[in-house]
C-alpha cells in the first residue's frame, strides 16, 4: 500500500478539482476504488471528480482497487470531497442538521444513562437518545452501552436538545438487507442462514433480513426425528428454499411485521439437500431379501418398520396374526416387495432361522393331501381358523370348515377348539386366495391306515400258521 497522503497526491495534480456534477454534504454517493494507500482510499465519482475516505474508516472492509464503494459526503471544500460511511466527531451542529435532513448516520460515544434514555457525546455536542430508541428490541439494563461508540439516526434538532435514534437505523439496515435477499431469493436456490428458533412445527432460519421456516416434514428423510436432534439455536446451515408466498397481512398485526402491509412466507428445506436414501434402494432392500427392522409406528393396518436411516416398510396386519408387535420392537423380516418411485417397501415375517442378507422366496403352498400340523387361532362362524405349524404370516393361514370339524352336530366348537390347541388337518384345497384343511379327513385317512396294518399283520399270521402248528412242525424235526 503507498504512503502518499490524499494532500500530496492532490499537490501533484492527480485529484482534478470538483466541476462536474454539484456535490453536497450529506449526499449519498458510490464511486470506484481508483488508489489505496496507507492514509487514504481514493474514489473516482465519475471521469472529472474524485473522492476520498480515511483509510482506518474501511479496514474492515479491506477494500482494492476496482472495487465499487458507496459512502455519505461529510464535508466538500476547495473541491475536496471528504466521504464517510457516517459523520465522525468532527461533526458539527450544522453537519447534524445536514445528517437529520439527509438520513446519515451519525457516530457518538454513550456516556452515560439516565431514566428516559442514553446521553451521547458526539464529538463536543451533547445528543440524547430515548430508551426505546437505543436497541430494535426492550433492553432491561441500558448500562451495557455505557463507553460504546455506536451509529445512529438525527430524530429532532432544537435550540436545547439533539435527540438521536439507533433504533430507526437498525430498522433501516435490516430493511435493505431484508430486499437485498428477496432480490436473491429464487425457488430451488440454496443460502446459508442461522437458526434463530427451534418450535414443535418446524425451526426458523434467519436468511439475512428475512426469516425462513423449516417444516418437519423438511429436516430429515428419516421420519420422526426431533428438531432438537438435528440443528442447534445458533447454528449456520445451508439451506433450500422450497417456497415463496405472499401473505396480506391484518392491518391489526401490521406491527408484528414491522408496519408491513404484506409478509412473505419462505419455507426451507434441510432434507433437499441430504442423499436421498432411496437412491440404490436395492442393497438395502430386495423381493426376498431377509432384513432386520425395528418398529416406529402402529396403526389399524399395520406397523410401520425402519430398515435403515430414512427408509421404512410396512408389515401389513395380515401378516402378523395373532403376533401384536409394539413400537420399538426388533423383528427378523422378509422383503415382499418393493416400489421405488411410490418409495413404499412391503414385509412379511421372516422363516425360523433365517438369517438377516439371506434370500427367502415365502412358504410354499401345502400340497393338497398332505397331513399337517396346526395351532387353533379363533372360532368363526364357518368354521376354525388355523396357523399352519412352521408358517408365518398370512401365508401360513388356514380354515377348518365346519363340515370338516368331525364334531357332532350342535357341538360348541369354542368349547372343543380353544384357541392355541394343536390338530392334525389334512390339506383338501390349497390355492392363492386360500387353504381349506379337514379334521376329519385326516381322522379317516388315521383310521383307514390303522385298519390296513391290521389287515397286513393279520395276513402275516396267516401264512405263518398258529403257535400249535408250530410247535408239532419243531417235535417232528426232533
Amino acid at each position: 500500500m503507498s504512503k502518499e497522503s490524499f494532500a500530496d497526491l492532490f499537490a501533484k495534480g492527480d485529484v482534478p478539482l470538483a466541476r462536474s456534477r454539484r456535490i453536497n454534504v450529506g449526499d449519498k454517493i458510490q464511486g470506484v476504488v481508483g488508489h489505496v494507500s496507507a492514509s487514504t482510499v481514493l474514489v473516482e465519482l465519475d471521469q472529472k471528480q474524485q473522492g476520498y475516505f480515511d483509510a482506518g474508516e474501511l479496514l474492515s472492509l479491506e477494500v482494492k482497487v476496482g472495487d465499487m464503494i458507496e459512502g455519505f459526503v461529510v464535508s466538500n471544500e476547495d473541491g475536496q470531497i471528504k466521504l464517510a460511511k457516517k459523520f465522525g466527531k468532527e461533526a458539527s451542529v450544522d453537519h447534524l442538521r445536514i445528517a437529520m435532513e439527509s438520513g446519515v448516520p451519525v457516530e457518538g460515544k454513550v456516556t452515560g444513562i439516565n431514566k428516559g434514555g442514553a446521553e451521547v457525546d458526539l464529538g463536543g455536542v451533547r445528543a440524547f437518545c430515548p430508551a426505546s430508541h437505543v436497541e430494535d428490541h426492550r433492553v432491561e439494563d441500558l448500562t451495557i452501552f455505557i463507553g460504546r461508540s455506536l451509529s445512529f439516526l438525527v430524530t429532532k434538532i432544537d435550540a436545547k436538545d439533539v435527540v438521536l435514534s439507533r433504533r430507526n437505523l437498525l430498522r433501516r439496515d435490516a430493511d435493505a438487507a431484508r430486499e437485498q435477499t428477496l432480490a436473491d431469493l429464487v425457488v430451488g436456490s440454496v443460502r446459508r442462514g442461522r437458526v434463530t428458533q427451534i418450535r414443535d412445527f418446524g425451526v426458523f432460519v434467519d436468511l439475512g433480513g428475512v426469516e425462513g421456516l423449516i417444516p418437519m416434514r423438511e429436516l430429515s428423510h428419516e421420519r420422526g426425528v426431533r428438531a432438537e436432534d438435528t440443528v442447534q439455536s445458533g447454528d449456520v446451515v445451508e439451506v433450500m428454499i422450497k417456497s415463496l408466498e405472499r401473505k396480506a397481512v391484518d392491518p391489526k398485526h401490521a406491527n408484528k411485521h414491522g408496519g408491513r402491509t404484506e409478509k412473505l412466507e419462505v419455507t426451507l428445506s434441510l432434507k433437499s439437500l441430504a442423499p436421498d436414501p432411496w437412491t440404490g434402494i436395492e442393497t438395502i432392500a430386495s423381493p426376498g431379501k431377509v432384513v432386520a427392522g425395528q418398529i416406529t409406528k402402529i396403526t389399524d393396518f399395520g406397523a410401520f418398520v425402519r430398515l435403515a436411516a430414512g427408509v421404512e416398510g410396512l408389515l401389513h396386519v395380515s401378516e402378523t396374526g395373532k403376533e401384536k408387535p409394539g413400537v420399538g420392537q426388533s423383528l427378523l423380516l422378509r422383503v415382499t416387495s418393493v416400489d421405488p418411485v411410490a418409495k413404499r417397501i412391503g414385509l412379511a415375517l421372516a422363516s425360523d432361522g433365517a438369517q438377516v442378507g439371506g434370500v427367502e422366496q415365502g412358504a410354499a403352498r401345502p400340497v393338497v393331501g398332505a397331513i399337517v400340523k396346526v395351532t387353533v387361532e379363533k372360532v368363526e362362524p364357518w368354521g376354525v381358523a388355523v396357523q399352519i405349524v412352521g408358517a408365518k404370516g398370512r401365508h401360513g393361514r388356514a380354515g377348518i370348515p365346519n363340515v370338516e370339524t368331525g364334531t357332532r352336530q350342535g357341538a360348541d366348537l369354542r368349547k372343543e377348539f380353544p384357541a392355541g390347541k394343536e390338530l392334525s388337518c389334512k390339506v383338501i384345497e390349497s390355492t392363492e386366495r386360500r387353504v381349506r384343511l379337514s379334521i376329519k379327513a385326516a381322522l379317516d385317512d388315521a383310521e383307514r391306515a390303522d385298519f390296513d396294518t391290521y389287515r397286513e399283520v393279520a395276513a402275516a399270521r396267516a401264512g405263518m400258521g398258529t403257535f400249535g402248528d408250530l410247535l408239532k412242525g419243531k417235535r417232528k424235526k426232533v
